[in-house]
């Protein structure tokens, strides 16, 4: 064999293969083929990004035989690499690597362009990575004599050269940092180009991090994720209130304040984006990064927090037809929002669905992947029938089915929150968040926030540092459907009401009965009594009324009497028992183990947004063909109500839910509040010597 003949190369797991000559390079062989191997730098063997990990022995099924003198050995340049990924001992800088025989060679997932992005703490799915902004290290030549050529035009030209990029454009504010870069950078300088038509930043030297943001803003939680856009890496997590609580506690009470007080939207918009700007102050602390870093943020929102936070008028959402003023995906520049970034840095805001249903579950819809479209799937109408809510003081809710995704919206209020709740608080140390209830007894176990053991274990005491403070959303859920369960509550939801059992923990309160779900003289711990009253239990079935309403509604229009599969998501909906929730009436019966709870899932549809321009392009289209149902404009929805105000419902039927947990009979025929509030005066007068 002489140095001029061509040697076999086969990139794995890609398949593609090719011949070269004897010292090509295995970046360029990669390029020639079109396998998806990174470079920053450009083969300068500077950024790292381009490692590859060499095979040697026999292969088979590629024909080929490759020995480790089928590579060149390491140079200077790989000796001396000191980039930010390490080097390992069985991998190879695809710019210095010479092929000098036949190869088959590795490309890790981590040195992919288009990789399969994988995370555990935000659920992204086989998400391919298709970076919207992209770093690129050129060097730029010269200027001379014979030449009358601008710097900006230089760069543009060089940037042709080495990466094959042309018809680039860029922003007239960009001339000063061109000149200022190739001084400091030696004529070597990174740049950002975006969507792979606007260069947008430049730096000195190499700059192989760009940062985004994705933002989820509720309207209780503010959450965001820092993730590096060339890795798909999610660097920090945090989240924050949303400030606009002290304003009112649900959306349409925010309306109402801007309706009342001229100028509270404007009060509004500031709070809310102060801390988004908070927010991603906090991130980039976090990951030791600066917020010069950061060049792209993907917000998302209920319709009403879209215009909050993008300083647009929401009161034409508080009332028919809920006019949005812009239901399209948005880009605008970071700083026109108060957002401190690199002074290139674009905020891409989703598109919102309809007058109630945002770009929040845009992102939702993303991240469940319940769009999928005709040519995705050859028989939709087998199609398993989905359904996903997005429990919070404003629920939303998808169902996809034969072909089709249907969307709405359901006011519940705040109370899954913890308030409108007696003892209710939010989500903190020391909340009981679980609840059993014993049905021969009535007595109560719980747990709380922050403690792994139950309150009748040993250690809980000791474990309870914070006492017990209150109880959150999961928590309320769980009693209610436990009373029912323990046969402490009636089907209409009256405590103690008729054919309930008696007990010692149910306590006269006026003219209705409470609950004792804690006391503090029986552990010991400081704190105050916990009960669960008539109005408790009333607010919650007003809130999961409402849901249920709204999930029946899509159900209707899609011609369905049950659904196959039921995911909970967001931070509320991700800690509840999804059995307790069905016995509540909160969803349809539906086979317990397809009932599931997927995280925040408006969070994770942002972060797929962030680092996919693609996935940003295909949600923009599957919106476009949502059926939208605004529920309060249903003549059904108040009859779908007053029936799923029974627990857990006046008619329907749940066989499933009943081969995993044994149900009450429905002692009592739900007719109504007016009923309901009778029987409540007379048992509460029948009660009262009784306690």
């Amino acid at each position: 064999m002489t140095n001029t003949d061509e040697h076999l190369v086969v990139f794995t797991p890609s398949g593609l293969r090719g011949s070269f000559p004897h010292g090509t390079k295995v970046l360029d062989a990669a390029r020639q083929l079109g396998v998806d191997l990174d470079s920053v730098c450009g083969g300068r063997g500077i950024c790292g990004r381009c490692q590859v990990e060499p095979t040697f022995g026999e292969f088979a099924k590629h024909g080929i035989t490759a020995n480790t003198n089928h590579l060149s050995t390491r140079g200077v340049t790989e000796n001396e690499y000191k980039g930010r990924r390490a080097l390992t001992d069985s991998r190879r800088l695809g710019c210095a690597a010479m092929v000098f025989g036949d190869l088959v060679v590795d490309v890790p997932a981590e040195s992919q362009i288009n990789r399969q992005i994988v995370r555990k703490d935000v659920n992204l799915g086989d998400l391919e990575l298709d970076p919207v902004v992209v770093l690129r290290l050129v060097q730029v030549p010269d200027p001379t004599l014979d030449e009358s050529v601008g710097e900006v035009r230089r760069l543009m030209t060089a940037l042709g050269e080495q990466w094959n990029l042309g018809e680039l454009r860029t922003s007239d504010i960009l001339v000063s940092d061109v000149q200022r870069a190739l001084t400091a950078g030696n004529r070597t300088v990174t740049v950002a180009i975006r969507d792979d038509r606007e260069v947008v930043a430049v730096w000195p030297g190499l700059r192989d991090r760009a940062l985004g943001i994705a933002v989820d803003v509720g309207s209780t939680t503010i959450a965001g994720h820092l993730c590096d856009l060339a890795t798909g890496a999610v660097l920090a997590t945090t989240g924050v209130m949303n400030p606009q609580i002290r304003f009112g506690e649900d959306l349409m009470s925010r309306v109402s304040y801007v309706m009342m007080n001229p100028g509270g939207e404007i009060e509004l918009t500031t709070a809310v984006r102060a801390s988004l700007n908070q927010l991603v102050g906090d991130l980039v602390d976090q990951a030791n990064g600066t917020r010069d870093e950061v060049l792209e943020l993907v917000l998302v929102g209920n319709p009403i927090m879209h215009h909050l936070f993008l300083g647009y008028d929401p009161t034409p959402l508080g009332g028919a037809p809920f006019a949005l003023a812009v239901d399209e995906a948005l880009n605008l520049p970071a700083r026109e929002l108060s957002i401190e970034a690199h002074q290139a840095a674009r905020v891409h805001v989703l598109p919102c669905i309809a007058g109630h249903v945002g770009a929040d579950t845009a992102a939702v819809v993303l991240a469940t992947g319940l769009d999928l479209n005709k040519e995705e799937r050859e028989d939709q109408k087998s199609a398993p029938i989905r359904l996903v809510v997005d429990v919070g003081t404003n629920a939303e809710i998808v169902l996809s089915g034969a072909g089709r995704v249907l969307a709405a919206s359901s006011p519940t209020g705040p109370a899954f929150e913890g308030a409108q709740i007696s003892s209710g608080q939010r989500a903190t140390y020391g909340a009981i968040e679980r609840v059993r209830i014993n049905p021969v007894t009535g007595e109560p176990r719980f747990q709380i926030i922050g403690v792994d053991s139950w309150s009748d274990e040993d250690g809980f005491v000791e474990a309870a540092v914070t006492g017990v403070t209150g109880i959150c959303g999961s928590g309320i859920i769980e009693v209610v459907a436990e009373l029912w369960l323990a046969g402490l509550l009636g089907a209409d939801g009256v405590i103690g009401g008729a054919g309930t059992k008696p007990s010692t923990r149910i306590e006269s309160d006026g003219r209705t009965f409470s609950y004792l779900l804690y006391d503090p003289a029986d552990s010991g711990l400081d704190g105050e009594r916990i009960l669960v009253t008539q109005n408790d239990v009333r607010a919650i079935q007003l809130a999961k009324a409402a849901l249920y309403a709204g999930i029946r509604l899509l159900m209707d229009r899609l011609g369905t009497n049950s659904v196959d599969e039921i995911s909970l998501a967001g931070a509320f909906g991700s800690h509840i028992d999804t059995i307790r929730a069905t016995v509540l009436g909160l969803i349809p019966d539906c086979d317990p183990d397809r009932v599931a709870s997927v995280g925040n899932a408006a969070g994770a549809g942002a972060v797929i947004a962030l680092l996919s321009g693609s996935e940003r392009k295909r949600i923009a289209k599957v919106v476009s063909r949502i059926e939208k149902i605004e529920t309060a404009l249903e003549p059904t929805f108040q009859n779908h109500f007053v029936d799923a105000m029974a627990i857990p419902h006046r008619t329907a039927d749940y066989p499933q839910l009943s081969t995993q947990i044994t149900l009450p009979e429905r002692l009592i025929e739900f007719t109504g509040p007016e009923q309901t509030n009778r029987r409540r005066r007379r048992k509460s007068a029948s009660r009262e010597g009784d306690i």
